[in-house]
């Protein structure tokens, strides 16, 4: 087998050197004009979705930096986990300068979004890295990645460029950083990853997070589909996740990464017959009521668009 080279002493004085803050930016330069009532009223809940996506991403790595390895990769992972919720910031500062926000009121995430954030403050820290170490990359290449490529293309405003530039920067260390794990995770003895994978499966809480994580990617494509881009865009960023997987013998051992990866390809076959059983699950749980879910957790008090260095 081959595997890739990767620093990961290099990749965190990378992270360190390479980072920004919200008052970096000049929120009252000129260019907020360029978004018309039409792009307002669609991107609203769209960025709404986005920053809240951000703090799953967010979540995850917090949980991921209790089971890493190694000191340093403990430490790439709080780094993360702080970008991850200053990228929701500086795209709540957007939702601000574009006044899209009800007065200082922080925009509740979708029913969906909702479910994934409580599943994760529950059960995230209990989980494998095997498990985190291959549905992070996913979540992000699929959910950050097409999403933000949207807003880069589509959206004119130069501010909203500059900030999405530095995002885009940040995320390109996440997305390398999360295949050189799954490639060091896939170095684990066959008998390790059977032991792991089994018990991750017979975890009755894994079934609440098969359930959220579900119509999450379905509904997210909806929400990309009524913006008016081709669902493609959401499809090749998943495409992705395998192409990049596939390159490493090591993370080809990992069951969960083959798992993951056929999820993926049903995802992107839109004719396939998954999509009956998703499509039936963002109907289905965009119905549930406001008192079963969980409440906000403690840590997304955090939100501010205030450009805080």
């Amino acid at each position: 087998m081959t595997t890739t080279t990767f620093d990961f002493d290099d990749m965190l004085a990378k992270i360190k050197d390479r980072q920004w803050a919200l008052a970096d930016i000049d929120w009252d330069e000129p260019g907020a004009e360029t978004i018309s009532p039409e792009l307002h009223a669609k991107l609203k809940p769209f960025m709404a979705d986005l920053m809240w996506i951000e703090n799953v991403g967010a979540r995850g790595f917090a949980a991921m930096a209790k089971k890493a390895p190694t000191e340093t990769l403990k430490d790439i992972y709080r780094h993360f986990h702080a970008e991850e919720q200053k990228h929701a910031n500086a795209e709540l500062a957007l939702m601000k300068r574009w006044g899209m926000l009800d007065g200082d009121k922080i925009p509740e995430p979708n029913i969906n979004v909702k479910l994934v954030i409580d599943f994760l403050d529950k059960y995230a820290d209990g989980m494998s890295m095997s498990f985190l170490g291959t549905v992070i990359p996913m979540l992000e290449v699929a959910l950050d990645g097409a999403l933000i490529k949207f807003i880069t293309d589509e959206v004119p405003d130069p501010v909203a460029q500059d900030v999405f530039r530095k995002i885009n920067s940040d995320e390109s260390r996440h997305l390398a950083t999360d295949y050189a794990v799954m490639d060091l995770l896939g170095h684990a003895r066959i008998r390790k990853l059977a032991i792991d994978l089994v018990g991750g499966w017979l975890n009755p809480t894994l079934m609440i997070g098969i359930f959220s994580y579900v119509p999450l990617l379905n509904k997210m494509r909806d929400n990309i589909v009524e913006m008016g881009v081709d669902e493609e865009k959401l499809y090749g960023a998943m495409r992705k996740y395998k192409n990049v997987g596939e390159r490493s013998a090591f993370a080809r051992r990992l069951p969960m990464y083959q798992i993951v990866k056929y999820h993926g390809s049903m995802v992107i076959n839109r004719n396939h017959p998954y999509h009956l059983l998703a499509d039936a699950l963002v109907k289905l749980t965009a119905h549930i009521p406001e008192r079963l879910l969980g409440a906000q957790p403690t840590w997304s008090k955090e939100l501010t668009y205030e450009p805080a260095a």
